[in-house]
């Protein structure tokens, strides 16, 4: 039987709301060794931040993270699956689309984040990729 998603998905992801400084993002990515959180407004999922985002989209541009809000450098437009989605459709997506990371929702709630290193551990954990995937954080 096919993998679905919600076994290999990192579940309970980190979201932020939609007016949270990209300070105090920064700051939650770096206590939560992340590269990425989730952006939520009236609990629906309405984009995503990355590390990058922050400095490319911030820091490039001199922009003060604290006068920035997560939603004015979320990527808005995201491609998501569902838990009960087979693995194969995202790595599909992830293939087709360039993406790292793909939130994974119910409605319009996320419920976790599918990620290349998820996949990595899962289907080839003796990989490179794999194997920096499972080591602890280099803080």
């Amino acid at each position: 039987m096919a993998q679905q998603v919600r076994e290999i998905m990192t579940p309970a992801p980190v979201a932020v709301e939609s007016l949270t400084p990209l300070s105090e993002v920064a700051h939650r990515m770096r206590d939560e060794d992340l590269g990425a959180v989730l952006v939520i407004e009236h609990d629906e999922l309405c984009g995503l931040v990355t590390d990058r985002d922050i400095v490319v989209r911030v820091l490039a541009e001199d922009k003060d993270p604290a006068d920035t809000t997560a939603q004015s450098v979320c990527s808005p437009d995201l491609v998501t699956v569902t838990p009960d989605e087979d693995v194969g459709r995202a790595v599909q997506l992830m293939r087709e689309h360039a993406l790292r990371r793909l939130p994974v929702v119910e409605g319009k709630t996320a419920v976790g984040v599918i990620s290349l290193g998820d996949l990595a551990i899962e289907r080839d954990p003796e990989s490179a990729l794999g194997d920096i995937s499972s080591a602890p954080p280099n803080k």
